[in-house]
C-alpha cells in the first residue's frame, strides 16, 4: 500500500472517529452513515485526484465540488438542476435548511431529533473538517496540523453537549489523531529507505547487528511513546486535580463536585441552559416517576438547585465546599419547632435517558438514600454526583418536610441574620432603577416583608398583565428583566428571576430553584414527570420558617396555601396514610407520550422503573448479578491482559514438541552449502535456497522449510526466549556466533552454555551438511539455556519477559507480511488501469 493512500485512509479514520463525538447530540444517529458514505466519497476522490497526479489546490477543488453536488443530491435534489448541479432555488433551500437547522439547534434539548436542517448541519460540518483533515495531511504532507479542525469539531460537540461529549469520545478522536501522526511518520521513514543498525559487540543487552523491522522503526517507536505519554498525561491531569472542575473528560454534568471524604467544591454552574429547550420540546418525555405518601401531591415540587448569585449578567449557583453524604441531613436553616411540619417519604425513580449531576429531591430532604458517588451541599440542601456521577437511571428514596407556615407566622417574622440577609440581598450596580421602583411601586402600602412578597407574587401572576409564552427570548441578566417588565412576556424563567430580584432591592432574601412541578398521577397511584415539567421559582426568606417558595408564574405549577389570599383550613396528615384527593386522581391522558427512540428503548432507557413502594424493604439481598458481571468483566480483562502470555505459552510448547515431529517436504533438498534456511530477515521470513528470494514465516516465527527434527523451530524458541530476557537478536551472524553471543550477554556457565553450543552445531547439520543428521535432546537443552538464561537477570525483567513477551511482535509482523502480500497480488491486478491512468497524468518537465 502506498504512502498516501495509508495516510487518506488515517485520515478518514480519524474524521469519523473525532465525528463520533456528535453522536450523543442527535437522536437517531442515522446521520453518521450519511456522514462516513459521503467522506468516504470525497477521499476516494482526492486519492484519484493526487494519482493522476493534479496540483494540492485543484485537488482540492475537486474534493470540495464533488462534496458539494453529493449534499446537493442527498438535500435538495428536488430544487437541484438535473437533480445533481446546484443552482439559484438549490442554494436558497440550502439557506433555509441551514436557518431551520439554527432554529432547531436553539430550540430542543439533547439529544435533538434529526431533523433536515440539524442532519446538513452535521454531515456538512464533518465534510469541511474531513476536507481540511485531508488536504493537511495527504495532499500536503502535514499530518500536525491536522489535528485543529478535528479539535474544533471535538470542541463543538463538547461545546454543544455542555461538556457531555464524555472522556470516550475525547480518547477515540485523541486515537484517530495519533493514528494519522504515525502513518504520516512511517511514510516519512519510508522514503529514506531500509534502515540497518550495527551494535558494537561488547555494548550489553544492546548487540543487535539487524534487529527485524525494529531499527528501522525506531523514530516511529519513539513517537508512539510521546504520543502514549501524551494521551496518558491529558486523561490523568484532570482526574488527578480536584481543582479542575468541567473539563474536557466531563460527562453530562460531571463537573460540579470532585474529591473524595469530606472536602471539594461545587463549581458554579448554569442549569438553566435546557430548561426553554425542554419545554419547547414537539412531545413530552418521561425522566422521572415517585411514589409518596405526602398529603397534597400538587405541592410536591422536585428541587434540583438554587441559583443564589446575581452578577448581572445571570443568574448562578454559588461555588460552595461539598461533603459526604450525612445518614441524617442538618436541621433546615431558620425553621423554628412552632412551625408545623410534617416528615413524608418519597420514593423516585429516573429515567436511562435522564442524565444530569444534580439529583431531584423534595424541598427540604432530611434523609435521603442512595447509592452511588454523591456529594451533600449544605447551603442549597442538595446533592451532586460526583466523578462523573448522573441521574441516569438511579432509584433513591427521600424523607423530606412538608413546612406549613400560617399567614401569621410569615407576617411575624424576625429580620434575618445580618451575614444572610447581606449575602442573599445583593444585587449589582448595573440593576437599572426601574426595576426597584416598579417593586416599590407594586407593594406599596404593605406591612411587612411577607405582604410585599404575596403582593409581587400576586402582580406577576394576576394583576400585572403578564403572558406565558415559552418562546419568548430568554435571559437572566439585568437586560433580559429589564425587557420582560416591559414587554410583559416569557416564561418561568423570567417570572421567577424577576421577582427575586425585585425581593431583593426591597431587603427580603430570595434566591431561585431550579427543578420540576409535581407532573402528573398515573392510574397505578405514582406520578410521572417529563421534561415539560421543568420549571423555575423564586425561594424567599422568613426567619422561623426558612427558605419559602412563591409561584409568580401564571398557568404553571401551585400557589402554596400560605400565599394564597384564603388559606383553606387543615392540618398536618399522618405520613403513613396518604390522603386521596382530587390532585391524587389518576388522569385520563397520558402525561409523557412515548416519544422514546427505537435505540433507546433496547436499551431499556425509556421512562423511569416502577419507584418502590412506600415503605418497601430497600435490602435487595445479595447483588448477585452484580457480582456476576463484575466477575465476567474482571476475568475478560485478565484475559486480555494476559494474551500475550498466553501466546507466548502456546508458541513454546509447538516448538518444543516439534522435535521428531518434523517431516521434509515432497520434493524437498537441504540445499547447497551454506545456503540459509533458519527464519529471519525481517518479519519471520527465511531463504530456503541461498538465492535471497523469501519465504514466509508463521506468526511464531518457525520457518516453513525442510527440518526433519524441528531443529530449527528449537532454535527458534532460544532466539526468542533470549529476546524476551533483553538480549535482541542479531541475525547477521551465524549460528555459532549467535550462540557465543547468546552465552556472553545471558552470563550462561556450566551445562546451561553447553546446551547452547550443542543446539548452534544442531542448526548448523540443518542449515550447512549435505545429508543432516537429527538430533536429540534439544528440547531440554532448550529448558535448560531458558532457565540459565533467567538465572542471569533480575525479578523485574523475568516478570517483564513472562506478561509482556518481546517476541509477541511476531504476531504483528505476520499480519504485516499478510497484508503486504495481499496488497501486492492486489497491485498486479491493477497494472492494466495504472497503464490508462499514465495517460492521463500531466507531463513532467524531464525529456527523455
Amino acid at each position: 500500500m502506498s504512502g498516501r493512500v495509508r495516510l487518506a485512509l488515517c485520515s478518514y479514520a480519524a474524521t469519523l472517529m473525532a465525528a463520533g463525538a456528535l453522536l450523543p447530540l442527535v437522536d437517531p444517529a442515522g446521520w453518521m452513515l450519511q456522514a462516513a458514505f459521503l467522506l468516504a466519497l470525497q477521499s476516494g476522490v482526492g486519492a484519484l485526484a493526487r494519482r493522476v497526479p493534479l496540483a494540492g489546490a485543484l485537488t482540492m477543488a475537486v474534493q470540495a465540488l464533488v462534496s458539494l453536488l453529493a449534499i446537493t443530491v442527498v438535500f435538495v435534489r428536488d430544487s437541484a438542476i438535473l437533480w445533481l448541479l446546484p443552482g439559484p432555488e438549490a442554494f436558497a433551500q440550502f439557506g433555509g435548511l441551514f436557518g431551520a437547522g439554527y432554529d432547531d439547534v436553539s430550540r430542543y434539548a439533547i439529544p435533538a431529533p434529526a431533523t433536515d436542517g440539524i442532519r446538513l448541519m452535521l454531515i456538512g460540518g464533518v465534510l469541511v473538517i474531513g476536507l481540511a483533515v485531508d488536504a493537511l495531511a495527504v495532499t500536503y504532507r502535514s499530518a500536525a496540523p491536522a489535528g485543529l479542525p478535528l479539535l474544533a469539531l471535538y470542541t463543538v460537540a463538547a461545546g454543544l453537549g455542555g461538556g457531555g461529549a464524555g472522556w470516550l469520545w475525547f480518547l477515540l478522536a485523541a486515537s484517530g489523531y495519533l493514528l494519522l501522526l504515525l502513518a504520516e511518520g512511517r511514510d516519512r521513514l519510508s522514503a529514506w529507505g531500509r534502515v540497518f543498525g550495527g551494535a558494537p559487540p561488547n555494548r550489553s543487552r544492546q548487540g543487535a547487528g539487524f534487529e527485524p523491522g525494529g531499527a528501522a522503526h525506531a523514530p516511529v517507536r519513539t513517537g508512539r511513546r510521546i504520543g502514549v505519554v501524551a494521551l496518558g498525561v491529558a486523561l490523568a491531569v484532570p482526574a488527578a486535580l480536584p481543582a479542575l472542575d468541567g473539563g474536557l473528560f466531563d460527562g453530562p454534568g460531571s463537573g460540579p463536585g470532585r474529591g473524595g471524604g469530606g472536602g471539594g467544591t461545587i463549581a458554579a454552574v448554569n442549569p438553566l441552559v435546557s430548561l426553554q429547550d425542554s419545554l419547547n420540546q414537539p412531545q413530552d418525555r418521561e425522566v422521572l416517576r415517585y411514589r409518596t405518601n405526602a398529603p397534597d401531591v400538587q405541592g410536591m415540587y422536585l428541587r434540583i438547585v438554587a441559583l443564589d448569585r446575581f452578577d448581572g449578567t445571570a443568574w448562578r449557583s454559588s461555588e460552595r465546599k461539598v461533603q459526604g453524604v450525612p445518614d441524617r441531613l442538618p436541621e433546615p436553616d431558620g425553621l423554628s419547632p412552632a412551625v408545623g411540619a410534617t416528615e413524608v417519604r418519597t420514593n423516585l425513580s429516573s429515567a436511562g435517558s435522564y442524565k444530569q449531576s444534580w439529583l431531584p429531591m423534595p424541598y427540604p430532604a432530611t434523609k435521603v438514600d442512595i447509592d452511588g458517588r454523591w456529594r451533600y451541599e449544605p447551603a442549597g440542601r442538595t446533592l451532586v454526583g460526583d466523578r462523573g456521577q448522573t441521574t441516569g437511571g438511579v432509584q433513591y428514596s427521600v424523607n423530606s418536610l412538608v413546612v406549613r407556615p400560617t399567614r401569621e407566622q410569615l407576617a411575624q417574622a424576625m429580620a434575618p441574620q445580618s451575614e444572610l440577609k447581606r449575602e442573599y440581598t445583593q444585587v449589582p450596580d448595573i440593576l437599572p432603577g426601574s426595576v426597584k421602583e416598579t417593586a416599590l411601586e407594586v407593594t406599596k402600602g404593605s406591612a411587612n416583608d411577607f405582604e410585599r412578597a404575596t403582593k409581587l407574587q400576586e402582580w406577576f401572576a394576576e394583576d400585572g398583565g403578564f403572558t406565558y409564552n415559552t418562546q419568548a427570548r430568554s435571559g437572566t441578566g439585568v437586560a433580559a428583566i429589564s425587557r420582560f417588565l416591559k414587554q410583559k412576556e416569557g416564561f418561568c424563567v423570567h417570572f421567577s428571576f424577576s421577582m427575586a430580584a425585585m425581593a431583593r432591592t426591597l431587603g427580603i432574601p430570595a434566591r431561585v430553584a431550579v427543578g420540576f412541578t409535581p407532573g402528573s398521577p398515573q392510574s397505578d397511584g405514582t406520578m410521572s414527570v417529563g421534561l415539560r415539567d421543568a420549571h423555575a421559582w423564586p425561594e424567599l426568606y422568613f426567619e422561623g420558617v426558612g427558605w419559602t417558595r412563591f409561584e409568580p408564574t401564571p398557568s404553571r405549577g401551585s400557589v402554596p396555601e400560605y400565599a394564597q389570599d384564603q388559606a383553606p383550613s387543615g392540618g398536618a396528615t399522618d405520613p403513613a396514610r396518604p390522603e386521596t384527593g382530587a390532585s391524587a386522581q389518576p388522569s385520563t391522558q397520558p402525561v409523557a407520550p412515548d416519544a422514546c427512540p427505537e435505540h433507546e428503548r433496547r436499551l431499556g432507557e425509556c421512562g423511569a422503573a416502577a419507584p418502590r413502594d412506600i415503605g418497601e424493604q430497600t435490602d435487595e439481598g445479595f447483588p448477585w448479578r452484580t457480582v456476576l458481571l463484575t466477575g465476567l468483566s474482571v476475568v475478560a480483562g485478565l484475559l486480555l491482559l494476559l494474551l500475550p502470555l498466553l501466546w507466548r505459552i502456546s508458541v513454546r510448547t509447538r516448538r518444543l514438541s516439534a522435535m521428531g515431529q518434523a517431516s521434509p517436504k515432497p520434493g524437498a533438498t537441504s540445499g547447497p552449502k551454506g545456503s540459509k534456511k533458519w527464519a529471519g530477515k525481517g518479519p519471520g521470513a527465511v531463504d530456503p535456497a541461498g538465492d535471497g528470494a523469501l519465504a514466509p514465516a508463521g506468526a511464531d516465527g518457525v520457518a516453513l522449510v525442510d527440518d526433519p527434527a524441528g531443529t530449527l523451530a528449537v532454535w527458534q524458541e532460544i532466539t526468542d526466549t533470549a529476546w524476551d530476557l533483553g538480549i535482541l537478536p542479531d541475525e547477521s551472524q551465524t549460528p555459532r556466533k549467535a550462540a557465543a553471543r547468546i552465552v556472553r550477554l545471558g552470563k550462561l556457565t556450566d551445562e546451561p552454555a553447553a546446551a547452547m553450543h550443542r543446539t548452534a552445531r544442531a542448526v548448523e547439520q540443518v542449515l550447512y551438511a549435505p545429508v543432516p543428521k537429527a538430533a536429540t535432546g534439544l528440547a531440554d537443552d532448550a529448558h535448560l539455556i531458558r532457565a540459565g538464561l533467567r538465572d542471569g537477570v533480575n525479578l523485574r525483567s523475568r516478570v517483564r519477559a513472562l506478561l509482556l513477551p518481546r517476541s509477541s511482535v511476531r504476531v504483528v509482523w505476520a499480519l504485516s507480511a499478510r497484508w503486504e502480500s495481499l496488497t501486492a497480488r492486489w497491485a498486479l491486478r491493477r497494472l492494466p488501469f495504472d497503464r490508462w491512468s499514465a495517460l492521463l497524468r500531466r507531463p513532467t518537465k524531464q525529456r527523455s
